[in-house]
């Protein structure tokens, strides 16, 4: 997926408001820029960071900026928009690129559950699958990515729909598309939400599939990477 402009590197003012951030471009102009990501953001927000934002020209934005990554200080990147894995996720589904998905129809946002969507339906060949994706930015140990950065009551409904459907025989499947490039497996913080982490080991019981990629980031692009570890008790 790439990036519709080019992204512009800022230094990070403040986050606040969860979706707001003030930044300072490098001309030394200060702009505020929207930030998609409801979660903590722990470790990706701390004033000073360098980013990178994306610039637009679409009259209906009130903000004419998007924050899509931190660059750490060892080279390495973190992809802060939470709308991207699906968008990378779909063009790999859609191109067959995904180890362990494949299907000649890819359907996004489909209802299922208690007033629920789930991300990807894959059919045509064979059961349909379920896919459920989740967006992972976390990492406190070196190479280790955790999910979730916060309590995620909705990730929770998610697995229990998962296993539900499980449960009656059709296919499904939870990944975790880690957003970082600096990880070489993840696992569950199940310190910072310890429902989530029993609501994922029934799901696993129930049959629902766990699979983890990291992504391959630039200031250009993001896209689908390989297959990483997954550490769960």
């Amino acid at each position: 997926m790439r990036f519709q402009t080019p992204l512009v590197p800022a230094t990070l003012i403040r986050r606040y408001k969860r979706f707001l951030a003030d930044a300072r471009l490098e001309d030394g102009t200060e702009i505020t820029a929207h930030c998609a990501n409801p979660g903590s953001m722990m470790g990706l927000a701390d004033p000073g960071m360098r980013i990178w934002l994306e610039p637009n020209d679409d009259p209906k934005k009130k903000l004419k900026y998007g924050w899509r990554l931190v660059e750490h200080d060892n080279g390495h990147f973190t992809g802060v928009d939470t709308s991207v894995p699906n968008r990378a996720l779909r063009a790999a589904l859609q191109a067959g690129q995904v180890p362990g998905l494949s299907a000649p129809i890819v359907r996004p946002e489909v209802k299922y559950g208690e007033n629920s969507r789930i991300d990807f339906l894959l059919s045509g060949d064979g059961p349909d699958t379920w896919v459920e994706v989740k967006s992972v930015t976390l990492s406190r140990q070196p190479g280790l990515a955790e999910f979730p950065d916060s309590v995620t009551a909705r990730g929770l409904k998610h697995l229990h729909e998962l296993s539900q459907i499980a449960a009656q025989g059709a296919r499904a499947a939870m990944l975790y598309l880690v957003q970082r490039t600096d990880c070489d497996r993840a696992g569950i913080a199940a310190d910072i939400d310890p429902a989530y982490a029993a609501g994922l080991s029934r799901a696993m019981q129930a049959g629902v599939r766990v699979m983890v990629f990291d992504c391959a980031i630039t200031p250009h692009k993001i896209t689908l990477g390989r297959p990483l570890a997954f550490v769960h008790p």
